[in-house]
């Protein structure tokens, strides 16, 4: 595994990345508001695609670029904007990817954010489908009443490495807030492709309705993977993200079990005949009860687990630490059965029923465990949140990932 960046200092591919993007138009990230979209709106800052090229593509103000391109500043100031945050939460890194900006990305950035209330933020005119043009009047006005210029500094003005296929610039972000917006500078002008804004989801439980069962596991919540044994191809954290798995590459994926029997064979019930399999544990967003399971392999046709189990147990924060520093291998006698082992069907949505409505048992971490291996596009763990609370304050990010020896994440 990399090593985690340090705070405000560019870095290669640190853990954050496998988090949430609070940002992304895809959770209903939007902006609000830019100085300027001359070349290309600030939008496209936020598709949740990866950024393309086209060298032969040119629209009526220049050169088409995917991304976020400002005019050539010919007046005073410097250009930026305001992102709405989809998912509002805990920032722990961000990326300024000015991937195909080779001789026009902006040279320095600088990130603020707030946490502004639903009812303190004023109406902005619709943006609508814009290049070619700067603010208004009326937008400028509106924006100000934002006073984003004095928003905390998540990044303080930082010099860009340019790239080619590949910009990306990382930072982390050592602030335990829970955040609504955040405002891109650029120092002075210039294109930024994607801006990523990886975090924890925050949730409002107080507010939630104690009839309704939620997802205690999701991850715009607060739900985390903390330890797994294999992610060959694709992180656990995938498996608790929103709406339904994209395609293959949106889900838990791991490497094929060297340890495999030559020749397959299955017992009386069907079940195959296998030693071991591949977990995944996960932190609640909060301690509660599990009544339902959904264990979702749409689009793992020909990869799909041979079937899984789910085991849950209630660990303290400085015990969660413990055993991530274990590799997870607590006393058996800790976890609890929350669902059986039951078979799973290919590319397909399964719903079952907990063990748990008639134990009643509350919990703050749980464990999937497959067999033999294969993938997973969606955990869902719908249930109840406990009034107990025994997670960890939100003042120490676990930003490492546990991995078991041997079967190292090739992320």
């Amino acid at each position: 595994m990399v090593d985690s960046p340090r705070e405000g200092k560019l870095a290669r591919s640190p853990d954050f990345v496998q988090l949430i993007d609070l940002a992304s138009e895809s959770v209903g990230g939007k902006i609000l508001f830019a100085t300027d979209d001359f070349f290309a709106p600030a939008e496209n800052l936020i598709k949740s695609d990866s950024p393309r090229c086209d060298e032969h593509k040119y629209t009526e103000f220049g050169r088409w670029v995917d991304g976020w391109e400002t005019r050539r500043k010919r007046i005073p100031g410097h250009d930026w904007c305001i992102v709405k945050l989809g998912i509002q939460g805990t920032i722990r890194g961000l990326d300024v990817d000015i991937s195909y900006f080779t001789g026009d990305y902006a040279p320095r950035i600088s990130i603020q954010a707030a946490n502004v209330d639903e009812d303190k933020e004023p109406p902005m005119p619709q943006r609508g489908a814009r290049m070619g043009v700067a603010a208004t009047s009326e937008e400028c006005e509106a924006v100000a009443k934002l006073q984003s210029s004095d928003w905390d500094c998540l990044v303080p003005r930082t010099e860009l490495r340019p790239g080619t296929a590949a910009g990306h610039n990382y930072f982390l972000v050592n602030s335990q807030q829970k955040w609504t917006h955040v405002r891109l500078n650029l120092f002075p002008d210039g294109g930024i492709a994607r801006l990523r804004v990886y975090g924890v989801g925050h949730k409002d439980w107080a507010s939630a309705d104690p009839k309704e069962p939620v997802d205690l596991v999701a991850m715009a919540s607060g739900g985390a993977c903390v330890g797994f044994s294999n992610a060959h191809f694709g992180h656990p954290n995938r498996m608790i993200g929103v709406g339904p798995p994209k395609s293959a590459a949106d889900g838990w994926v791991t490497a094929r079990r060297p340890d495999r029997p030559p020749v397959l064979q299955s017992d009386e019930t069907g079940a195959l005949l296998v030693l071991g399999g591949e977990w995944a544990v996960f932190r609640l967003s909060h301690p509660g009860v599990v009544t339902q399971v959904e264990i979702d392999t749409t689009h793992f046709k020909g990869s799909s687990p041979a079937s899984c189990h789910l085991d849950g147990c209630i660990l303290t924060a400085q015990e969660e630490e413990d055993m991530t520093r274990q590799q997870w291998e607590p006393p058996g006698h800790r976890w609890k059965a929350l669902l059986p082992a039951t078979k799973l069907s290919p590319s397909a949505a399964q719903v079952f029923d907990s063990l748990t409505p008639e134990l009643q048992d509350v919990v703050t971490h749980a464990r999937l465990t497959i067999c033999p291996d294969g993938g997973v596009g969606r955990l869902r763990l719908r249930g109840f949140p406990s009034s107990i609370c025994l997670l960890r304050p939100r003042d120490k990010p676990m930003m490492r990932f546990s991995v078991k020896a041997g079967f190292r994440s090739s992320l």
